[in-house]
């Protein structure tokens, strides 16, 4: 225990030795730290940006695709109120959806798709187009 105690004092000096001889840390500058983060910032930001272009361009979404559920058409009645019609299985049901709820409205056997063309509706649109113009000519 004596010799661990001469050794320890006789060490003394070169532990203040040493001690006087550390440089003190420079000054930390605010620009460069405020600099510093900006540039973390950025980079942080560009990444998040990047990541959301490659799952833009590569087509990732959020959730799985199902093939028992898919949403056969839909329009909207209202600023936020939507008619949407879903097939389940073999039907088809009748959906009523606004903000905060989404209401059963009928369900239907499942049907075909009937493609509206659009010439028919064209040529709806300029009949009835005419009809207003020469009623306006006949007043």
């Amino acid at each position: 225990m004596k010799r661990f105690a001469a050794s320890v004092a006789a060490g003394l000096p070169l532990l203040a030795r040493a001690a006087d001889a550390v440089v003190p840390a420079p000054a930390v500058s605010a620009a460069g730290s405020l600099l510093q983060v900006f540039i973390g910032l950025v980079a942080v930001l560009l990444l998040i940006a990047g990541t959301a272009w490659v799952a833009k361009r590569f087509g990732v979404t959020r959730g799985g695709t199902s093939n028992v559920l898919q949403v056969i058409s839909s329009t909207s009645v209202g600023a936020r109120e939507r008619v949407v019609v879903i097939e389940v299985g073999e039907s088809w049901l009748v959906v009523g959806v606004a903000s905060g709820s989404v209401n059963t409205l009928m369900t239907l056997p499942r049907g075909e798709i009937r493609p509206t063309t659009p010439s028919t509706l064209n040529a709806s649109f300029a009949a009835g187009l005419q009809q207003l113009i020469e009623k306006r000519r006949g007043k």
